[in-house]
């Protein structure tokens, strides 16, 4: 049964001149920036912290600090479920590429980085929030994330993902305020220094039934850890210039989104507890609405629900219940 779907994949440069598609979530990283009348300058930035961000830790070899650039694809997966002629937009992740310009090379990045989906809207901003609606203490609705996850391993397990990049997702993701991380001895050279939380999060759980694992790194001159959710083994299945691609990219995204946290004047130390009610960070020269984004993900949860949840629900069960990763 797991034939029902067919997916898609669309690719689009994000750079200065980007524009939001109809299907993208507007409340995705990049897409949160290219609004309104400041966008041009704030991709513009975005870009500009990247790059340098990026030659600041490839360090070797590169004498004046220009060597790298780093362009991004964004990649949108349609799924069309079989029987019907509309395609539901599914996922959307970012692609890092590496530009050398001192070899004139061009090198595959991550896939991953950024992560999107309306189904993770409505399982967050829609179910859950109905599901506790006038309940005493917080509980998680039963089969919480199956579907989702399903259909994420679906994806990556297609002939499409195969065709299209030819290693496992990364997705990195900020570290969260209600958890407590300690310092271990684990050094790596791009990754920097490990962190392990004090208790598993909802959102662990989460991407753990998209099949992905995390470990929690502090790179090296960042303020804070970031989470990498992958698959596989994060140390030793990707090149340095391929970790520094994610680690430059969405570090940047995090100063900007929550520079409470990745922006802040104090780095974490052994214990560290993040907190967005910090004062003593600075801010960036791109501003955006994080009220405005906690409105938008409920809309686009309701969205996902009046526009694939609900019309195909028994199909929907029905495939999930004989699905074999």
């Amino acid at each position: 049964m797991n034939n029902e779907f067919t997916f898609t994949v669309k690719r689009f440069p994000l750079d200065e001149n980007y524009h939001p598609s109809n299907s993208t979530r507007i409340t995705t990283n990049f897409a949160n920036l290219a609004r309104g009348e400041n966008r041009q300058q704030n991709l513009r930035n975005a870009l500009t912290m990247i790059n340098t961000s990026f030659n600041a830790r490839a360090k070797w070899d590169n004498k004046n600090g220009q060597r790298y650039s780093v362009e991004l694809d964004i990649i949108s997966v349609d799924m069309e479920i079989e029987g019907s002629s509309e395609a539901f937009p599914s996922i959307e992740v970012l692609k890092t590429n590496i530009i050398d310009h001192e070899t004139n090379q061009r090198f595959e990045g991550i896939v991953g980085n950024n992560f999107s989906s309306y189904v993770r809207d409505y399982d967050f901003s829609v179910l859950l929030l109905e599901h506790n609606k006038d309940k005493p203490s917080f509980s998680i609705p039963e089969n919480f994330g199956e579907l989702h996850g399903k259909l994420f391993k679906s994806f990556i397990n297609s002939e499409v993902y195969k065709n299209n990049f030819n290693k496992p997702p990364v997705i990195c993701l900020s570290v969260s305020d209600n958890k407590t991380y300690f310092q271990s001895d684990n050094q790596h050279p791009v990754l920097g220094t490990e962190y392990v939380p004090n208790e598993s999060s909802l959102t662990e759980q989460y991407f753990k039934k998209m099949g992905l694992q995390v470990r929690y790194f502090m790179p090296p001159n960042s303020q804070a850890p970031l989470a990498f959710y992958f698959v596989g083994d994060l140390l030793n299945d990707y090149t340095n210039l391929e970790l520094i691609s994610t680690i430059s990219t969405m570090e940047t995204f995090q100063k900007i989104y929550r520079p409470e946290i990745y922006n802040a004047n104090a780095v974490a130390g052994s214990c560290y507890q993040p907190s967005l009610k910090n004062q003593d960070h600075s801010l960036t020269q791109i501003v955006y609405d994080r009220e405005e984004r906690s409105q938008l993900a409920i809309k686009q949860g309701k969205f996902a629900q009046t526009h694939f949840i609900e019309p195909y629900q028994s199909l929907l069960e029905k495939w999930s219940a004989n699905f074999a990763a």
